[in-house]
């Protein structure tokens, strides 16, 4: 009886572990499943090297998803015109930097979605998120009418 009851606690050990493992492998594209999360307060005061809008606000909120090669993300702003383009650049505080990553403008105020990212740059900004900064633009403010550095 000894025998069995051991026998039956690693059949349900290991049938757990498949349910487990099985989960993970059937995990829907844009899971979290190492969901590094970054929320980073915009204005347009941080916008450079020029000044955005004044009354511009907003909040993006990111979950790298390096296993998958993901960003997904949601975007909201207030008080500027509507936005026209969103983005990801490198650059630290205070500079202009290139584009790494494209994201839907949130046009009405609001956007979200999932950027497929090369799993090189969802790392890189993991290991240094300071380097990154993320910017909505629209028509009055083309270099950006709100930003947002990102930081751990």
């Amino acid at each position: 009886m000894k025998k069995f009851s051991i026998i039956l606690a690693s059949v349900l050990t290991l049938g757990g572990l498949g349910i487990i493992i099985s989960s993970f492998i059937t995990s829907p594209a844009g899971s979290n499943q190492d969901g590094y999360k970054i929320t980073v307060p915009m204005t347009g005061a941080q916008e450079a090297p020029n000044a955005g809008d004044p009354d511009g606000s907003g909040t993006a909120t990111f979950t790298l998803n390096s296993g998958l090669g993901t960003i997904e993300y949601t975007l909201t702003v207030r008080n500027i015109e509507p936005a026209t383009a969103a983005h990801i650049h490198i650059a630290p505080a205070g500079s202009a930097g290139s584009v790494v990553v494209g994201l839907t403008a949130p046009a009405n105020g609001t956007s979200s979605g999932v950027a497929q990212v090369d799993k090189e740059v969802i790392k890189a900004i993991r290991k240094n998120p300071s380097a990154y900064y993320v910017n909505v633009h629209n028509a009055t403010y083309p270099g950006g009418a709100v930003r947002g550095q990102l930081s751990k």
